[in-house]
């Protein structure tokens, strides 16, 4: 999954809860839509966290580089 872009990331967590919504996964199938939803949301949260950290960091050394 780490190859994965957000974005694909995030479509398919959509995908999984309209279908979630719209009861048409079989209750045979629904552990793994939800254990895969799980997944997701986690690579989700992880990649926001790395990204907002990323920024952070780029912002601080504007800062910093810039005369005062």
């Amino acid at each position: 999954m780490e190859d994965m872009t957000y974005e694909a990331a995030y479509k398919e967590l959509e995908e999984i809860t309209r279908e979630i919504e719209s009861e048409s996964v079989s209750v045979d199938i629904l552990a793994q839509k939800v254990s895969r939803a799980s997944a997701l949301i986690e690579y989700c949260q992880r990649k926001l966290r790395s990204t907002e950290d990323e920024v952070g960091k780029i912002v601080k050394q504007m800062d910093t580089s810039q005369p005062k």
